[in-house]
C-alpha cells in the first residue's frame, strides 16, 4: 500500500506531532508499505525507508524577528503574504495554509497514493482531497478544549482577545470535520469529545491508541535516580497541561522533603506568568526546564527522576505518562481525557487543579520504597503490554482498507 501521511508540522523533539508522525510512518514500513509524508517545517526525523516530502513554509515562529521576515515576494504569492499577516496579527493560519500548498502539491506530483492520512490539519483542501484520494483523518482531540481552558485562565481582556485570535482555526476545523468521511481518534475519550465539539458521527470515527516506543524509552538504571527529583512533561505556556498546580504544590513538598527539585521538559518564556509565579514562590533553584531535547535526552531527563507527576487538565492520549512508564518512573497523575486510558490503574491518580492532592501524593511516594518499586513495575507492564506502535499501525491498515472500499 502507498501511503501519505500530511502533517502541517511535525517537530522531532516537542509536543506529540512530530512523535506520533515518526513512530507511526515507522511501524508502517515495518509492516511492508511505501510511505510518504508530506509535511511542513519543522520536519519530522524519519527513516530513509520513508520518503520525507517537504513543503516549506514561512516558518515563522522560528524566526526572531518576523517583521524582518517580510519579503517582498510576498506580494506575488497570496499564500505567503496570508500567512505573514495572520501571524503578525496574532493569528494561527499554518493549516490553512498548508493545506492550500498541500492541494498545489498534490496536483503537479506525478506520485500516486492509496491513501492519504491527514494529521489533523483539518483543513479545507480535505473536503476536496478526499473526492480525488480515499482519505482517512486523525484528530488527537479537539482544540476547543485548549481554546476554554486558556480562556478561563486568561487574566484580562486583552488576554482573552488574544486567544480568541490565535485558535481562529477553530472554525475552519469545526466546518471541515463533519464533513469528513473517515476519522481516527486517539483514546475513546477523544473520540467522544470529537463527536460534541465538532459534530461528527459516532460511526465515522475509530478509536485506535497511539503507542510507545519501549525501546527508546527503556527501564531505567536505578543507580542514576537523583534523591526527590521530580519530572514532569508540561509546557509552561499552555494552561491544558497544568503546570501551575504542580507547582504551587512544591512549598508543601519543600517542607517534608527540602531537597526536592522539578525538571519540567518542556519550554518556559522568560516573560510568561509561570515563570512569574516561580519567582514569587521562590522556586528559581530549585525547578529547571529543558526544551529542544532529542529523545535519548528525554529519556536521560526522565530516568534521573525518582518519580513524574502529571498534572494535566486535558489530555487526548498522554504521551508523557506513557514516556515515563515505560522508563519506570513511578507515575502519579490526573485522570484528565485520554489519560485515564493510558495509565489505567499503574499509576497514582491525583485530581486535577488540586495542588493538595499533587503534594499529598509526592510527599506519600517518596515516603514509600516499597510504593515506588510496585508502580515502577506496573507502569512498564502495563506499557509494554496495550501500547505497541506496530499493533496500532496494524490497525489504521484495517482503517485504510475500509477508506479504500468505500471510496
Amino acid at each position: 500500500m502507498k501511503i501519505a501521511i500530511l502533517s502541517y508540522r511535525s517537530h522531532p523533539f516537542s509536543g506529540g506531532q512530530g512523535i506520533y508522525v515518526r513512530h507511526l510512518s515507522h511501524s508502517l514500513v515495518n509492516l511492508g508499505h511505501e510511505v510518504h509524508i508530506i509535511s511542513g517545517p519543522p520536519y519530522p526525523q524519519v527513516r530513509k525507508e520513508v520518503n520525507l516530502i517537504k513543503i516549506p513554509s514561512l516558518d515563522l515562529f522560528s524566526v526572531e524577528n518576523r517583521f524582518k521576515a517580510f519579503s517582498l515576494n510576498f506580494l506575488f504569492s497570496p499564500i505567503d503574504l496570508f500567512e505573514w499577516i495572520g501571524i503578525m496579527t496574532g493569528g494561527f493560519p499554518e493549516p490553512y495554509t498548508f493545506g492550500k500548498r498541500v492541494k498545489k502539491f498534490l496536483k503537479s506530483t506525478e506520485l500516486q497514493f492509496d491513501v492519504i492520512l491527514d494529521n489533523q490539519s483539518l483543513c479545507y483542501e480535505l473536503i476536496g482531497i478526499q473526492e480525488g484520494y480515499p482519505l482517512v483523518t486523525t484528530i488527537h482531540h479537539p482544540i476547543t478544549k485548549d481554546l476554554k481552558l486558556e480562556l478561563e485562565s486568561s487574566a484580562n481582556w486583552k488576554e482573552r482577545l488574544s486567544t480568541n485570535r490565535w485558535h481562529g482555526f477553530l472554525r475552519m476545523q469545526k466546518k471541515v470535520a463533519p464533513k469528513l468521511k473517515s476519522i481516527i481518534c486517539v483514546s475513546y475519550q477523544s473520540k467522544f469529545d470529537v463527536e460534541k465539539e465538532f459534530l461528527v458521527s459516532e460511526d465515522k470515527i475509530e478509536m485506535i491508541w497511539n503507542g510507545i516506543d519501549i525501546h527508546t524509552f527503556k527501564l531505567r538504571d536505578k543507580s542514576k535516580v537523583i534523591k526527590n527529583r521530580i519530572v514532569t512533561t508540561a509546557s509552561a505556556d499552555i494552561p491544558l497541561k497544568g503546570l501551575k498546580y504542580l507547582i504551587h504544590s512544591m512549598p508543601s513538598v519543600l517542607q517534608v522533603f527540602p531537597e526536592t527539585s522539578l525538571d519540567v521538559i518542556g519550554k518556559s518564556s522568560s516573560n510568561s506568568s509561570i515563570r512569574e509565579l516561580i519567582d514569587n514562590l521562590n522556586l528559581t533553584e530549585k525547578i529547571t526546564f529543558h526544551s529542544n531535547l532529542t529523545e535519548s535526552e528525554v529519556v536521560d531527563v526522565y530516568s534521573s527522576a525518582e518519580i513524574a507527576v502529571i498534572p494535566s487538565l486535558y489530555e487526548g492520549f498522554g504521551f508523557g505518562a506513557g514516556e515515563a512508564m515505560s522508563c519506570g518512573v513511578p507515575l502519579i497523575s490526573t485522570t484528565s481525557g485520554g489519560l485515564k486510558e493510558v495509565i489505567g490503574d499503574a499509576a497514582i491518580k491525583i485530581e486535577s487543579e488540586s495542588p493538595n492532592s499533587i503534594s499529598e501524593a509526592v510527599i506519600d511516594l517518596f515516603s514509600n520504597e516499597e510504593k515506588q518499586i510496585i508502580y515502577s513495575k506496573m507502569g512498564r507492564e502495563r506499557v509494554e503490554k496495550e501500547f505497541h506502535w506496530d499493533s496500532a499501525a496494524a490497525k489504521y491498515i484495517e482503517v485504510f482498507k475500509r477508506a479504500i472500499d468505500d471510496f
